[in-house]
């Protein structure tokens, strides 16, 4: 098949468009949406520390490699990276591998956060003794590791490789729990003291669009799945939305700009609080005690599981 904008072989159907697009003007595209995001929501301004959340995945393989490609030449920016180490016996190590071949690459500095180091244990051991999903733990120590080191490197935006599946799953699974107030929070009214603004540059992208450019890229990229993935309902919901895309072309677009619609009046609805201060490791929350301590608490009672006062950060 060839191109819709010229001569050459095709290499991507883009099936809600109804366009087939050479590597030429696929990565043409690729980029110009990327820059467009950016520019959109005011992503990346002058002076900026960005750290980029690198698992060592494919998503985060090709936002790493992009930004330093796009904007790493720029004197006013400087970029580094936060990988996140669960401690999920054979799957983070192979990627963590691939994160430090990255980073050296591209030359910027690259910290590592272990669960084991910051709480005691690794993923793997809380999942057993624990009585929540593995995302439930995961996810929420993930998030407090990502912004405690962002903000201790002096980073000013947390740059996370969340594309277009992820947000309109995101999206659909807050409706359906009827979570309006996290909803609302996922375009933020303003910064707020201790928490790093995240900014996600592939948001209206398609999972298969980052792939499909990373791999014409070379980028190395690992497609290994987390071995608890399959645990939440987000799978559902996940399966849900690929099944209604296959169908319906551009029904995940369809939600992120319907969710955008809907932004002004939940702003007005579910306007942003004011965080406290957790009183036990003085993170912001919106209540007394921050969930990661309440998790740390209940697995306390049966693993020895501690919430360390200092972050313990190593450089890879």
């Amino acid at each position: 098949m060839k191109c819709s904008y010229c001569s050459r072989e095709a290499v991507y159907y883009q099936r809600y468009s109804g366009k087939h697009l050479c590597r030429r003007h696929f990565t043409s595209f690729f980029e110009k949406k990327v820059r467009a995001v950016i520019k959109k929501y005011g992503m990346i301004e002058s002076g900026d520390r960005i750290a980029i959340a690198l698992s060592g995945g494919k998503d985060s393989v090709t936002l790493s490699k992009l930004l330093l490609e796009l904007y790493g030449g720029r004197r006013d920016l400087e970029f580094l990276a936060i990988t996140i180490d669960e401690g999920i016996e054979g799957y983070r190590d192979k990627t963590l591998e691939v994160a430090r071949d990255v980073t050296r690459s591209l030359s910027i500095e690259h910290y590592v956060a272990k669960f084991e180091d910051n709480f005691g244990a690794k993923l793997d051991e809380m999942v057993k003794v624990g009585e929540k999903l593995p995302c439930s733990y995961c996810g929420v120590f993930r998030k407090y590791l990502l912004n405690r080191s962002a903000r201790e490197l002096s980073a000013t935006k947390l740059a996370t490789a969340h594309n277009l599946d992820d947000e309109s799953q995101t999206i659909l699974m807050n409706f359906i729990n009827a979570d309006i107030d996290r909803l609302a929070r996922l375009i933020p009214q303003r910064d707020q003291e201790g928490l790093i603004r995240r900014i996600k540059p592939f948001m209206e992208l398609y999972e298969k669009e980052v792939v499909t450019y990373g791999f014409l890229k070379r980028y190395p990229m690992i497609f290994d799945e987390c071995p608890y993935s399959y645990f939440p309902v987000r799978a559902f919901v996940r399966d849900f939305i690929y099944e209604l895309e296959s169908k319906y072309p551009g029904r995940k677009i369809s939600i992120l700009r319907s969710f955008e619609k809907l932004s002004n009046c939940l702003r007005v609805t579910n306007p942003q609080i004011e965080l406290n201060r957790c009183k036990i490791c003085g993170e912001p929350t919106s209540k007394d005690v921050c969930q990661a301590c309440k998790l740390v608490g209940e697995l306390g009672k049966k693993i020895s599981v501690r919430h360390n006062e200092r972050l313990v950060l190593r450089k890879a």
